[in-house]
């Protein structure tokens, strides 16, 4: 593993840092600039750009994108008490795309080995699979959460490319992906047979009118995850004018900021990216930094429950099914109100999976299963890890 990073990264211009007033995310930010390169500590967010396109088809990219949003998001008012954030800077595209893979996978897996929150921004999309790739040197099994109107999957001979990058992390080898879960897809953009595979390996997806409709229910979903991948084109074309796909339908900039702060929020996460900020505009760039800034919100905001805290401090319910089949124990936290389901993990499987065994969920699925119902999140990990 790569232990000096510091030589994949150019460092941010000076005139990213002038009279930032006080009280702004600007005027107490860690940078590395042409004198400083900022160490990396247990809890830290970690900042930094992949001004990498060629995955999306597009050779020349205008590198002030990223700083556009750093600008932005400098001058948002600091609200985050003591967690530290730094901005690496910059890593340029390498010779070929697989150089800038290296670079990004060599530096989240140190970042994270280190104890840091890696926040990419990107980049095409394809570089989640680089930032997927860095959890194989750290021998972690991973769930990932990526918000995007489309599944990316590709066909097994494709290249990696932003738009078919999710059959690489599937087929990649050592498997270290535990679950994939998509927010946001528009029925329109998958195939039904995309749809029909990510139901039969257990994955869950949700179309972009069940979240519209009841936004909380995926926090579990979120909290769950130790990547997000954000795909900016994702977001409706009005509220993100520079959305190269120029979608008319999508998230709305509000629900982008709302699933960032959930990620921020989980103790679980520890890397996301948004990606395909492509060309600048303004609105864009701002949307961009709030995006960040919720994250940020959030990471403030964790509770250390779970995996942190001790059994001691959940509230225990036991939910026996009326055919005896099954008991769901259910575990109500003390320090954040949030719910996880405990499902049976066999010991033959060895450690590989203990991380995964306590699911993430809200109170109507303990409500189901009084009703003597299965929740799905339940049903879908109980089938792999049996």
């Amino acid at each position: 593993m790569v232990s000096d990073i510091s030589l994949f990264f150019e460092p941010l211009p000076n005139s990213l840092f002038g009279d930032w007033k006080e009280g702004t995310i600007g005027a107490r930010i860690e940078a590395h600039t042409e004198t400083a390169f900022p160490h990396v500590s247990s809890g830290t967010v970690v900042i930094f750009s992949v001004s990498e396109f060629r995955g999306a088809g597009f050779q020349e990219i205008d590198s002030e994108v990223a700083n556009s949003v750093r600008k932005e998001l400098y001058a948002l008012k600091d609200h985050f008490g003591s967690v530290r954030i730094i901005d690496l800077g910059v890593i340029s595209p390498g010779d070929t795309v697989k150089d800038t893979y290296y670079a990004v996978s060599s530096s989240s897996a140190e970042i994270i080995r280190q104890g840091g929150l890696v926040f990419i921004l990107g980049g095409s999309q394809d570089l989640t699979y680089a930032n997927y790739t860095a959890y194989e040197k750290l021998e972690q099994v991973v769930n990932l959460v990526s918000v995007d109107a489309r599944f990316d999957l590709g066909d097994v001979d494709d290249e990696v490319r932003a738009d078919r990058y999710l059959q690489k992390i599937i087929l990649h080898q050592p498997n270290i992906l535990f679950n994939f879960s998509n927010l946001g897809y528009q029925t329109h953009h998958a195939m039904p047979n995309e749809v029909e595979l990510m139901k039969k390996m257990y994955f869950d997806v949700y179309r972009l009118g069940e979240l519209q409709g009841s936004l909380e229910e995926v926090e579990p979903v979120v909290r769950n995850a130790d990547i997000l991948s954000f795909d900016m084109a994702s977001v409706r074309t009005s509220d993100n004018p520079a959305n190269w796909l120029a979608e008319p339908n999508g998230l709305y900039g509000e629900e982008a900021c709302a699933i960032m702060r959930y990620a921020g929020l989980s103790d679980k996460l520890t890397s996301a990216g948004i990606y395909n900020l492509k060309e600048f505009k303004l609105q864009s760039s701002k949307l961009a930094a709030q995006m960040v800034w919720y994250f940020l919100l959030g990471v403030a905001n964790r509770k250390k429950d779970y995996p942190f805290a001790s059994k001691d401090e959940y509230t225990k319910y036991i939910v026996t099914l009326e055919n005896g089949t099954y008991d769901i124990i259910f575990y109500k936290s003390s320090r954040s109100d949030r719910w996880w389901m405990e499902v049976p993990y066999p010991s033959k499987r060895g450690q590989k999976y203990q991380r995964h065994f306590m699911v993430p969920c809200n109170y109507s699925d303990y409500q189901l299963a009084c009703e003597d119902g299965v929740p799905d999140r339940w049903w879908q990990t109980f089938q792999k890890l049996g």
